[in-house]
């Protein structure tokens, strides 16, 4: 499992014209399957999600979680993070979940993030989406599940 996480001000995602969802301070998850993925590693990127400390304490520092801060999550499917550009210019997307297989643990994500009692909102599955956001920072960070063993 992938995503790539940005800390934001605010953010939103919306499907032909219509908000799906949206958040104020918090985190923009762009969320990735690959094939094989299970519930280890579900909990492992669950468990970074909430738990990265890329809020600033009262001293500027880095040390505060999403949950730390009472701030919101929005997650996003997006398959193309498994794209594999080694060859050509076109990326093969060999290694992403298929699509029955990665919206079960998509949700399963959502869920999870939603038991930590995280406010969380998502875009539409294998839905055309727009996103915006105002990122804060900027603060970009990869997890990649695989890189656990």
């Amino acid at each position: 499992m992938r995503a790539v996480i940005q800390r934001v001000h605010e953010a939103d995602v919306t499907v032909g014209g219509e908000t799906v969802g949206a958040i104020e301070r918090g985190l923009l998850v762009y969320l990735g399957a690959a094939r094989g993925d299970e519930a280890k590693d579900i909990q492992y990127t669950v468990d970074k999600i909430a738990g990265l400390r890329v809020f600033a304490n009262d001293e500027g520092k880095m040390s505060l979680s999403v949950c730390d801060v009472g701030g919101a999550v929005l997650v996003v499917s997006q398959f193309t993070l498994f794209g594999d550009v080694r060859r050509g210019r076109r990326p093969s997307f060999d290694d992403a979940a298929d699509p029955a297989d990665a919206e079960r643990l998509y949700l399963q994500v959502v869920d999870a993030l939603k038991g930590k009692g995280l406010p969380v909102q998502t875009g539409v599955f294998r839905a055309m989406m727009d996103v915006k956001s105002v990122v804060d920072g900027p603060v970009t960070i990869q997890i990649d599940s695989k890189k656990l063993y």
